[in-house]
């Protein structure tokens, strides 16, 4: 029995379709490795893309250093990266006292909460409830500089301080101030996670698949110039 028009070009159809997403699955598979900036000059750029779905990127330009983090995924010759945010609500800590860098006691009358994160800068836009053993409180948000600095009777004796970031209605996060820290008025809080103090780079970014390796698609770039290339095996 003859095959209909029909069913053949059912049958082309799908052969087709098959054809295409072998080539995709084979493309993607192919893709994952570590990747290094090539034909941008006094740049310096490197993109790993894992097997897992994960990217992580870094780029270096004179004092400037970014780096990103996220998912990558790849859709005929694009490949997206799309970095990740940090949690929704960030966690905090008391500095250890070998990461105290400030020693002075905070001027009479001062209480000043230092945020940021140890050896690599300061927070702004945390709320901070600064909490006396009597129950008085007062509230400041941190400035660029990481500090929040409320003022205070002498009579009064620092106990807790409350964060969270400004305009949030989540609950504080209380964190009980060191007595010696106390005692000097000053104290400093890390959030656990650095990666609400860098700045993204960028949210999305796309990159097309070209001879050689991957070039970023957004002609507004300088490194749209420029190939990621893998180094050639040994």
């Amino acid at each position: 029995m003859k095959k209909s028009l029909f069913s053949v070009l059912a049958c082309a159809g799908l052969l087709s379709w098959s054809v295409s997403v072998i080539a995709a699955d084979q493309a993607a598979s192919s893709l994952p490795g570590h990747y290094y900036l090539q034909g941008v000059t006094e740049v310096g750029s490197e993109l790993l893309l894992k097997k897992d779905g994960k990217f992580e990127w870094m780029l270096a330009y004179g004092n400037v250093d970014q780096q990103a983090s996220g998912d990558w995924s790849v859709s005929g010759k694009e490949v997206t990266l799309q970095a990740a945010s940090p949690g929704k609500a960030p966690q905090f800590r008391v500095f250890d006292e070998d990461e105290m860098r400030i020693r002075k006691p905070a001027a009479a009358g001062q209480w000043v909460a230092i945020v940021g994160f140890p050896q690599l800068g300061p927070m702004a836009g945390v709320e901070v409830k600064f909490e006396a053993k009597s129950g008085k409180t007062a509230t400041a948000v941190s400035l660029q500089n990481g500090d929040a600095i409320v003022k205070m009777p002498a009579s009064e004796q620092w106990v807790r301080a409350g964060l969270r970031l400004e305009g949030s209605k989540a609950d504080y996060q209380w964190l009980v101030v060191p007595p010696g820290r106390a005692s000097e008025r000053i104290a400093a809080f890390a959030v656990t996670d650095r990666q609400w103090l860098l700045k993204q780079p960028f949210q999305k970014l796309t990159l097309r698949v070209v001879d050689g390796g991957l070039q970023v698609s957004d002609t507004d770039n300088g490194l749209g110039r420029g190939i990621y290339a893998k180094q050639p095996a040994k």
